[in-house]
């Protein structure tokens, strides 16, 4: 039986009091246990940075990448393993920045993953850079005169590509987003949920206040249609005094392993390879 207590970590947690973090680890750890997984069929993935410290404050099976790389470790996994549930945790500088290319080419492959970013405009574990999604205007330790470029708009862009399950959550509320982790695992493909996050430590702008003033929830609007690609693309633009949150943008659409036809064939965890002789494959590569 799946409870709170299966998925208890040992490890220490080293984030910073307050930390939004905290708020994203118990709804990954709550949507586990409404989704029924036992810890061995998990797998959690992450890069580098405070987000992607998260896997060890999980009992379950964990890999930690490079930086930037979270993305291509859980699509190899699970195309080996398809009966893996795999969560991507990783943050915004990791994933729209370092790991830029392997989100826009993962949303088109379609892998059938769920990626959470924690979004908190800033580089938190290097100490204050700006990040990806950081505001213009805002100052940093390193742009002391404020950032003078437009930030990137990851929910834009995966709507513009088609992601099939695109959404926004704020980690002050950790039922909303447990929903929007449930929904995306649940989701067949690639399902983007961002979530916005403060960091008390190095972005004293964008705080719990600021978000509770501002974020509003779009699925309970009865006349919004996700499954619109234009009204979605144009919720996820809006930002400042209004922010949604919610599930933006939702569409079925064929995975790689159906694409590919992996799926019609065992996993390769499951095949025997101890009598596999690949010496005649050789000459391909001579």
């Amino acid at each position: 039986m799946v409870n709170a207590e299966t998925y208890k970590s040992d490890d220490t947690i080293a984030w910073c009091p307050g930390c939004g973090n905290f708020g994203i680890l118990n709804a990954v750890k709550k949507a586990l246990v409404l989704l029924g997984r036992p810890p061995k069929d998990v797998l959690l993935v992450s890069g580098i940075g405070q987000a992607a410290k998260l896997p060890h404050y999980v009992k379950a099976n964990c890999f930690n990448g490079l930086h930037g790389r979270a993305l291509p470790a859980a699509v190899g996994a699970k195309i080996a393993n398809r009966a893996l549930t795999v969560l991507v945790t990783t943050g915004d500088g990791d994933c729209y920045g370092e790991g830029g290319n392997h989100f826009l080419h993962n949303i088109r492959r379609n892998v059938d993953i769920t990626l959470i970013v924690h979004d908190n405009q800033i580089y938190g574990l290097t100490k204050g850079q700006a990040s990806p999604t950081t505001d213009a205007g805002v100052p940093t330790k390193v742009q002391p005169r404020g950032v003078i470029l437009e930030p990137f708009h990851p929910l834009e862009t995966a709507i513009a590509l088609g992601c099939g399950f695109v959404a926004r959550g704020v980690s002050s509320d950790s039922d909303h987003l447990t929903a929007l982790i449930t929904a995306g695992v649940g989701h067949r493909g690639f399902s983007l949920i961002d979530v916005l996050q403060p960091c008390v430590s190095f972005n004293k702008i964008n705080t719990h206040e600021w978000y509770a003033k501002r974020v509003y929830k779009v699925n309970e609007d009865p006349s919004y249609n996700p499954a619109d690609k234009a009204a979605a693309y144009q919720k996820a633009g809006e930002w400042g005094d209004r922010i949604p949150v919610g599930i933006l943008y939702q569409r079925a659409r064929p995975c790689y392993g159906e694409l590919s036809g992996i799926d019609a064939r065992i996993p390769l965890v499951d095949e025997d390879l101890s009598k596999t002789d690949i010496r005649p494959l050789w000459s391909d590569f001579s």
